[in-house]
């Protein structure tokens, strides 16, 4: 009765809520003393107190897989399943961490993947440090940002396989969730805005000197003025001799430029003709693989049909000598026949007794059995006597 779920409580994906945690987890769970006495009778409202009283978090650890406080408290969640209300308030609730994970880690496994994104991706602003036992029985060091990312990023946490989820890109294509913005994003802003500030002060000053040198109080501009003064007496001096050295110039890279097309012109046709070579040695290759292929096959189906010829011969000399063996044998029987007929067939006329004798003579034997059955053949005269009389009457004789 202690470890049925409420039956009040609806099922999470088309489950008893207690099925989202292992068979042998669940059976380790029942058999802890934590769970039979502490977590006995425990309701909604009075859950928080023990959520309040954690100091690490964690599945099960030790050679006999001993159960958490933690996920003893997470396995009771989901055998009372308190409202989603009490859930959201365990993940706002600020002044006790583990309180946070707790309800975080169950709206992980019971929570809808819009709720899951919704309600943990804030937790990520939470650098909190947390205690962990480890399968070892140790204790290691994580944060509430790690913890939340283990659930938003694995299938497996504290030794319970979680629920999967839509990936959040997928959401967002959807329509179903805002694109993820960092808390960080703020302060990104506010130094790009400073830099911004500061580049069109710069911008400023530059301008300012600008309109100076094109008014004609910039010491610079006088002297850029003198030197294109100067600059004109040589252009015309120095105009033909550039135009020459311009014009040999051009020549050259025309004719640099010539050769240069004919060069990747013959490259590219002796790249062409590698490649045909090269497509007609695969042809070739192509052409010898099949005739080999081929020739293997026709070198199977005769070594089938040899093999096939011998079983067929050799059953036919199998099928022969056992013909021959049973014609064997039929002679051997009829020749055995043949001579118990001839010895059981009646002598020749000359060759012993006659036949008549040796038709009587099972009679006489019979008569004589009779007679010395009837006791007429007695040494004593009279008593052969009154055996006789006997006979005739049919009764039996005397035996002294």
């Amino acid at each position: 009765m202690a470890n049925r779920t409420d039956p009040s409580a609806k099922s999470i994906r088309g489950t008893n809520p207690q099925n989202l945690v292992e068979k042998i987890v669940r059976s380790k769970i029942y058999q802890n003393t934590y769970w039979k006495e502490q977590c006995f009778g425990l309701t909604a409202e009075t859950l928080v107190d023990k959520a309040m009283e954690l100091d690490h978090l964690g599945g099960t650890y030790g050679g006999s897989r001993k159960p958490t406080p933690f996920i003893c408290l997470v396995t009771k969640m989901l055998q009372i399943q308190p409202d989603k209300e009490i859930v959201v308030e365990f993940i706002k609730n600020e002044d006790y961490k583990y309180v946070r994970v707790l309800g975080a880690f169950y709206l992980r496994l019971t929570g809808t993947d819009i709720d899951v994104y919704r309600y943990l991706e804030p937790l990520y602003n939470d650098y909190r440090k947390l205690r962990q036992k480890t399968n070892d029985g140790r204790f290691g060091l994580t944060h509430v940002d790690e913890f939340i990312d283990e659930l938003l990023t694995t299938d497996y946490s504290c030794d319970i396989s979680l629920p999967r989820i839509k990936k959040r890109w997928t959401l967002e294509a959807l329509g179903s969730l805002e694109p993820r913005r960092s808390a960080l994003e703020d302060d990104f802003e506010e130094e790009e805005e400073k830099d911004e500030d500061d580049q069109l002060a710069a911008g400023s000053d530059d301008g300012d000197h600008e309109k100076d040198y094109y008014r004609g109080r910039s010491p610079t501009r006088e002297r850029d003025r003198d030197r294109r003064r100067d600059s004109h007496r040589y252009r015309d001096r120095d105009y033909d001799r550039d135009y020459d050295r311009d014009r040999d110039y051009d020549r050259d890279r025309d004719y640099d430029r010539d050769r240069d097309y004919d060069r990747d012109r013959g490259r590219g046709r002796d790249r062409d003709r590698d490649r045909e070579r090269e497509r007609d040695r695969d042809r070739h290759r192509l052409r010898e693989d099949k005739e080999y292929g081929r020739e293997r096959e026709r070198e199977r189906e005769g070594r089938e049909r040899d093999r096939r010829d011998r079983d067929r011969g050799r059953r036919r000399s199998h099928s022969r000598s056992r013909s021959r063996s049973r014609d064997r044998k039929d002679r051997d029987e009829e020749r055995r026949k043949r001579h118990a007929r001839s010895s059981a067939s009646p002598r020749r006329r000359g060759d012993g007794p006659d036949d008549s004798t040796t038709r009587d003579e099972p009679k006489k034997k019979k008569e004589k059995e009779k007679k010395k059955d009837d006791g007429t053949d007695h040494p004593d005269p009279e008593i052969a006597e009154a055996n006789r009389l006997r006979a005739s009457l049919g009764l039996k004789p005397l035996k002294l």
